[in-house]
């Protein structure tokens, strides 16, 4: 039998005959308990809040995008074409031309962003599922679905006839513009539906048909901006890169959606590391606690330990125990908070207790390696709060009467 964690568990369960001790022994483990509580749940709360947002931009998002290297536009052929239609991890792609473009109506002018798009788009992404007012668009024709804010911002809606919209684009070449009229390529078009998804997509897309793209901007039949696809289910998303840039070169860059939100993956996990360590520090803090209860125990076990010492046990023997004694409060009371916390975060999920809108629940994700995370990290800073503690002990100390 491990003599030193017998004891430690006997010093862990047993009260003290002095009544202070106790206390503090019970506000460490309280300590312990919230702070392992608060920091999962707030992890927990954190990754809900990103899995909430990144729902939104990924509706728009592809599985994969392909981007010209150089320039604006690439050339893909025919065989290019069949090429990717005959990859397995491929089960949609939709040629897309974007481009900067001014949306005129009724003497309001608005900057947005034209994105032309073919008739496989709505099966490669679900924009069918965020189209709030009208319906998606037809190919070969000047039909337009704009977001939410430029509708607002225009002031009109879905077949207005009564507000014409115009798409202006700059005309390329060089030299000196001598009229509006031979400065921009125009077209009309007809707002046929208005999409819903986040503030900053609906002020910024206009979605038009590849074919009225092409026309605006003098793009040739085979000249796109990128291209975006979606996998199949089965399909591994590093070989189906490899596979897609083989058959397009060097000329484009294969991005997932994480890279396609480059700046937003790393706002988001820059907010969850910053609350991270907040809260270690927090538990740091609570930890101080333990440190100082240990330091009490032995104090109040001087007589006990001078025993043992005379018995035969060594100075490292008795500082096991109380080393044994912290880590084992930090650690059962680090699981009892997790626990804790488990059922905070199942009753939330289940019950909407706390609500951000009156239609709209906190978001929570509860996910396996925050668990492990706050497990491992209150277990570590328990372990090096015993061994601080019970480094206090000396022979001088236990030879003491």
């Amino acid at each position: 039998m491990n003599v030193s964690l017998y004891i430690a568990k006997r010093y862990l369960r047993s009260k003290s005959s002095n009544n202070a001790i106790n206390i503090i022994s019970i506000i460490a483990v309280i300590g312990i308990i919230l702070g392992a509580a608060s920091l999962f749940i707030v992890l927990s709360g954190f990754a809900g809040l990103k899995d909430f947002t990144l729902q939104f931009s990924t509706i728009v998002d592809p599985d994969l995008k392909a981007e010209t290297t150089v320039g604006k536009s690439f050339f893909i052929t025919d065989e290019d074409l069949n090429k990717l239609n005959h990859l397995e991890a491929v089960a949609e792609f939709s040629k897309v031309i974007e481009e900067r473009v001014i949306v005129a109506s009724n003497d309001k002018n608005y900057l947005a962003t034209i994105k032309g798009v073919d008739a496989h788009f709505k099966n490669v992404v679900a924009i069918d599922s965020v189209i709030s007012q009208g319906s998606w668009l037809e190919q070969n024709t000047n039909q337009i679905v704009v977001g939410w804010g430029i509708s607002n911002n225009l002031s009109f809606g879905v077949l207005n006839y009564a507000k014409p919209i115009n798409l202006y684009v700059p005309k390329p070449g060089t030299g000196q513009i001598t009229s509006a009229k031979n400065a921009f390529n125009s077209v009309n078009a007809v707002n046929v539906g208005v999409f819903d998804i986040n503030e900053t997509l609906n002020d910024t897309y206009v979605f038009t048909s590849i074919n009225l793209a092409q026309n605006l901007l003098n793009y040739k039949p085979n000249q796109v901006s990128s291209i975006e696809f979606k996998l199949n289910p089965d399909a591994n998303e590093l070989q189906a890169k490899e596979a897609i840039q083989t058959v397009l070169g060097d000329r484009v860059i294969i991005k997932n959606r994480a890279q396609l939100n480059d700046a937003l993956y790393k706002m988001l996990n820059t907010e969850n590391l910053a609350v991270y360590l907040i809260f270690t520090l927090v538990l740091i803090i609570a930890l101080f606690n333990v440190i100082g209860s240990i330091i009490m125990m032995i104090l109040d076990k001087k007589k006990s330990l001078n025993t043992l010492f005379n018995l035969g046990a060594t100075i490292i023997d008795i500082r096991k125990i109380f080393f044994l004694q912290g880590t084992l409060m930090s650690v059962l009371g680090g699981l009892v908070g997790l626990g804790l916390a488990l059922i905070i975060l199942v009753l939330q999920k289940t019950f909407d207790l706390v609500m951000i809108t009156p239609s709209l629940a906190y978001p929570v994700t509860i996910k396996t390696e925050n668990f492990f995370i706050v497990f491992i990290t209150i277990s570590v800073l328990g372990i090096l709060a015993s061994k601080i503690a019970s480094a206090r002990i000396t022979k001088a100390l236990v030879q003491t009467q």
